[in-house]
């Protein structure tokens, strides 16, 4: 019996040693899951700004809360931007086309003063071209080893690495962006579509797009690095 017991101390200290030794890999090697930051609490509107091209259009017509998820009518031209800027970051974002697929995108590091359209990098949401970047008014992204600014001109689009990996209109996607140090990635349901370094600026608003048609958000959140 002693000698049983003996066996069993030592198993539970092992155990316990290789429980520790997995605890302490994972707390300093491999990317920290970082800071869970809610942006949209789905129920309201609190901690965003709603911007329209026109400001005849009540805005309540283009943003609206639906069944737990964020509707967009897509029309007119506008964004709905967080009011708090942010750097660093791991971005999730979820959209569906509730109707026919037409096109939206999301902004980050947009700053300055509201209008359509800020400056600012945009991953692209454009039915079958999400992945997409689109560098607005001057922002610049260093893509593949050259540097795509053309401050001359409104639109500068990187196109994506691989074909599109959306789903069917009608089905959720998912959007993951990282943000860190001035490089940026995008994976579209998972499959990385673009990246890009040196980005400028770095930091600022991340914004939903309205520009085509209908679409709708849920689960929008990021990991603070």
């Amino acid at each position: 019996m002693m000698r049983t017991r003996g066996k069993a101390g030592v198993w539970m200290v092992v155990a316990v040693s290789l429980v520790a030794l997995a605890g302490c890999h994972s707390a300093t090697g491999g990317k920290s899951s970082g800071k869970k930051v809610v942006l949209w609490n789905g129920k309201d509107f609190t901690g965003w700004t709603r911007v329209v091209q026109d400001p005849s259009v009540d805005v309540n017509d283009v943003w609206r809360v639906r069944a737990g998820v964020l509707w967009c009518s897509g029309k007119p031209n506008g964004y709905i931007r967080t009011q708090q800027p942010y750097a660093n970051y791991d971005l999730h974002v979820e959209w569906r086309w509730p109707e026919t697929p037409t096109n939206s995108g999301v902004f980050l590091h947009a700053g300055g003063s509201d209008r359509v359209w800020p400056v600012c990098i945009e991953c692209q949401l454009k039915a079958g071209s999400a992945g997409d970047f689109v560098l607005m008014n001057g922002a610049a992204l260093t893509v593949d080893g050259t540097a795509r600014r053309n401050p001359a001109q409104q639109f500068v689009s990187v196109k994506k690495k691989n074909p599109s990996s959306e789903k069917p209109g009608g089905q959720w996607n998912s959007y993951d962006i990282e943000c860190r140090d001035g490089s940026v990635r995008c994976l579209v349901n998972g499959v990385l579509q673009n990246e890009g370094t040196n980005a400028n600026p770095s930091s600022g608003w991340i914004c939903l797009q309205s520009e085509g048609g209908p679409i709708e958000f849920r689960n929008l959140y990021l990991r603070t690095k």
